[in-house]
């Protein structure tokens, strides 16, 4: 979602924002940090494992963790264990 409310806003801002009845697995934030590198690594914030934890993915990389966590196929501790050096999950 594209809302000026999260505009310079910390993860747990953020999760704070959400409406009650919001029931996706993650939250994903695109940050200066995000939008000054060319692989647009993100922020994922867990919404249903760890409330609040979160890693970096590439954008090219989101999908897998967005379908993973929403069919229960994998939990965000496993993409969190795969980040690269830098903090940021790239693949397995």
């Amino acid at each position: 979602m594209d809302d000026p409310r999260f505009a310079g806003a910390t993860c747990a801002e953020a999760r704070n924002l959400l409406p009650g009845d919001y029931r996706h697995p993650l939250l994903v934030l695109a940050d200066t940090v995000a939008l000054g590198s060319a692989e647009l690594p993100v922020v994922v914030v867990d919404l249903w494992g760890e409330p609040g934890r979160s890693v970096r993915v590439v954008a090219a990389e989101l999908w897998g963790i967005e379908n993973n966590l929403s069919i229960a196929n994998m939990d965000f501790d496993d993409f969190a264990r795969a980040v690269d050096q830098d903090g940021v999950f790239r693949d397995f």
